[in-house]
């Protein structure tokens, strides 16, 4: 049962201890393992030098304000950097740059140690070059949700061309694999 508030609009599902099952760590990740994502790159510098890190938990929060949010295990090497920047860059891969999808993947991987791969933005957030579309975010909210922190943020400025939609498919993420969609995926 939901109740909403005429006043706040939020809506309160009330809680019955009695009626919660405990789910594991692992039935949860089985249940999502099914469940299709996007790929993005999200690449900060917290004063010790770049990092990044690949995710698929970014979602479109607002257009007005330009809002979007995303979530980062705290368990992760480059989460005490990603939990403490002011900004950072969200990449949106494409399957044409799963190389870096992958490589930002790999814990202890180096990263940045292909210097034409990337750069600086002007305000000083490390970039990757190669990939067409990217959103510099301002940091406003995060909130530390079990074992990782969700973050909400503001795009401030971006780069995106019609040409980086149109030339590669996107990249998904699903079952613990890489996957792309073409027109031969669409149903409708």
């Amino acid at each position: 049962m939901h109740t909403q508030t005429e006043k706040s609009g939020f809506i309160h599902t009330p809680h019955h201890p009695q009626q919660d099952a405990c789910l594991s760590p692992e039935q949860f990740k089985a249940a999502f393992r099914g469940y299709p994502s996007g790929v993005a790159v999200i690449t900060a510098d917290g004063g010790n030098g770049p990092v990044a890190m690949t995710i698929s938990s970014l979602f479109s929060i607002s257009a007005d304000p330009p809002l979007l949010g995303y979530s980062i295990s705290n368990l992760s090497s480059t989460a005490a950097v990603f939990n403490t920047v002011e900004h950072a860059v969200i990449h949106l891969v494409d399957s044409s740059q799963i190389g870096i999808a992958k490589l930002c993947a790999t814990p202890a991987a180096d990263r940045f140690g292909d210097h034409s791969t990337w750069s600086r933005l002007a305000t000083g957030e490390p970039y990757f070059s190669v990939i067409g579309t990217w959103l510099r975010v301002r940091i406003t909210q995060r909130h530390k949700a079990g074992s990782a922190t969700v973050t909400i943020a503001q795009a401030v400025s971006a780069s995106a061309t019609d040409e980086a939609h149109e030339d590669c498919p996107p990249l998904i993420y699903h079952a613990r694999s890489w996957h792309c969609i073409g027109s031969n995926t669409a149903l409708a």
